[in-house]
């Protein structure tokens, strides 16, 4: 009698799978997988789950299906059997300014818990995540985090930037037009020109806006392979990085090692100074700090305000410069500002990586294309000092963020104006009743108000279209997109819906921003503040059923990282 696959010594790489495929008791299980196309030799490797966030929403995962196909074929290649599955992703981009907009943020936790109930239930041996559009890096990254199973993120790449009018554009420029277009001073026709031309195919937004910065975290974490993440989505090169990923996560699993061999707090300080160092951004803040947490590695808002200070900004990125992702690409990608951080030694250089190589190895291999305008050396930095801050005061006493990129601006004083949504100050601004000088405060968009602490670029958006960005600041316990510049602070902590101070703000109340001193004060009396306070009731919630309801349940505070954690109610 032939021997069958019942009497097989199990593979020592599957680790977990052995449990769900292995032996008479699994004939179930395996029975089911056949029926789909797998064989008793497939059964006997490790298995690989393959989890993509492909969705017909948006360019900025588009091209998933495509790559998954490459990764599933590096991962046979390589010894193991891939099984594709898929999890969400919502469009910041495409839902701005709506009310789909607070699924975003709210987006990441459903990632991380999807691509974790997978890949215990179906017991993987490792898992290969496919990211693009900005709240997918990140909960994949807090998902392998979590699970500590050997893994890896493939970012599927940049899109690249439109024309029009002979310059360069992108997604923020559609929105930056919107405003122009409302203050009179381009015609409907060229923002539908601008608008059809600004986006020419798959990937993530362009510039070093979210998807793209956490996409370098991704590699300075030593989660993603050197140099595949920065080739753009359309680039042919990007079938061969799926290939290579899908390889070296099966070499992964098979020698164990797991994403906490990888990460420690040194890893997350070297991904703050590439966020610091390129302008990147500030929801980075939000998902550091929630990616430390699920590492179970003490991390601090104030880390990134200390680590931002020693490093200069050294990448001419947009929002607040002028190239972008596929700019960087050219130029010599993300293994050249590990070279530059490296040399200047802003960075741990001994951290592994999952391709093998240490940072330091990858920074000493990147090469530079003559002549490039994007990195600059520390001797000849954009700045001295890095891309944020974090400032606390009487409106923050738990912090808040601003991106300094993009603006010289570092002390701002003028008058309140108060809205408690974000549709009512995009509206005020839309009527011109913003002027210059004004503080503009937008609370009741934190996590738990919103609920999901929607980004408000359609308001920045606006704010600059009518020539307002180096005139007026503004604040919010929102948060911004990775598009957004000029004097912007988002985050504040505690939010409105939880009783911070934001809460208590009324128009004409004088604000403060002293970036220097890292303040943001309220200038009212403490015993006015307690007065107000005491008057004061929270909104009733705007969901009372559903995930909206249950993510404002569970939301802690942006200061640390916005998780759910069901002890906190």
């Amino acid at each position: 009698m032939a021997q069958l696959p019942y009497d097989r010594p199990s593979d020592p790489a599957k680790r977990y799978s052995a449990a769900l495929t292995d032996g008479p008791s699994r004939a179930g299980a395996r029975g089911m997988l056949k029926a789909i196309g797998f064989t008793d030799e497939d059964l006997a490797r490790p298995i690989i789950g393959v989890a993509t966030q492909w969705i017909e929403t948006m360019p900025c995962n588009y091209n998933q299906r495509e790559l998954a196909e490459h990764v599933k074929a590096g991962i046979r290649a390589a010894g193991g059997t891939p099984m594709e599955f898929n999890t969400v992703s919502v469009s910041d981009g495409v839902t701005m300014g709506t009310e789909g907009m607070k699924a975003s943020l709210i987006s990441r936790e459903v990632v991380a818990d999807s691509i974790e109930l997978v890949t215990r239930g179906h017991s993987f041996d490792g898992v290969l995540c496919i990211t693009g559009c900005d709240k997918t890096t990140p909960g994949a990254l807090m998902a392998l985090g979590r699970m500590d199973r050997p893994g890896l993120v493939l970012y599927n790449g940049t899109i690249l930037p439109g024309r029009h009018n002979g310059q360069d554009t992108d997604i923020v420029t559609i929105y930056e037009a919107i405003g122009a277009y409302r203050a009179g001073k381009i015609s409907l026709e060229e923002l539908y020109e601008i608008e059809s031309t600004s986006c020419p195919g798959p990937g993530a937004c362009g510039g070093q806006y979210t998807a793209n910065t956490m996409s370098m975290v991704a590699e300075f974490l030593g989660l993603s392979p050197a140099g595949l993440n920065g080739i753009p989505a359309t680039d042919e090169e990007k079938a061969q990085a799926a290939f290579r990923a899908g390889e070296l996560v099966v070499d992964l699993v098979k020698r164990d090692l797991r994403p906490s061999h990888f990460v420690n707090h040194a890893s997350l300080e070297n991904a703050i100074a590439s966020v610091a160092a390129t302008g990147g951004s500030t929801n980075a803040v939000l998902h550091l700090l929630a990616i430390a947490h699920e590492f179970g590695i003490p991390l601090s808002i104030d880390d990134f305000d200390r680590i931002s200070h020693a490093t200069p900004l050294i990448a001419d990125l947009r929002p607040g410069g002028r190239y972008r992702a596929a700019d960087l690409h050219e130029a010599g990608g993300i293994a050249l500002v590990m070279k530059v951080l490296v040399d200047a030694g802003k960075i741990d250089p001994s951290r592994p990586t999952v391709d093998g190589r240490t940072i330091g190895e990858i920074a000493s291999s990147a090469a530079e294309t003559p002549g490039q305008p994007v990195v600059r050396t520390i001797d000849h930095a954009l700045k001295k000092t890095g891309g944020l801050a974090i400032l606390r005061g009487t409106l923050a006493p738990e912090g808040c963020v601003v991106k300094l990129a993009g603006h010289e601006r570092r002390h701002h004083s003028g008058p309140a104006r108060v809205f408690d949504s974000e549709n009512a100050c995009f509206e005020a601004v839309q009527a011109g009743s913003i002027r210059e000088g004004d503080v503009i405060v937008i609370r009741y968009e934190g996590p738990i108000g919103g609920p999901g602490m929607q980004e408000m670029l359609a308001v920045t958006g606006a704010i600059v279209g009518r020539g307002l960005g180096e005139s007026v600041a503004l604040l919010t316990d929102g948060r911004f997109s990775g598009g957004t510049h000029g004097l912007m602070i988002g985050h504040v902590a505690p939010e409105a819906a939880d009783g911070g101070p934001i809460a208590f703000v009324r128009d004409g109340d004088t604000i403060t921003i002293d970036v220097d001193r890292r303040a943001l004060d309220v200038e009212v009396a403490h015993e006015e503040l307690e007065r107000r306070r005491h008057g004061w009731a929270p909104p009733p919630p705007r969901y009372t059923t559903g995930v909206f309801a249950k993510y404002a349940a569970l939301v802690g505070s942006a200061s640390e990282g916005a998780i759910t954690n069901p002890r906190r109610r």
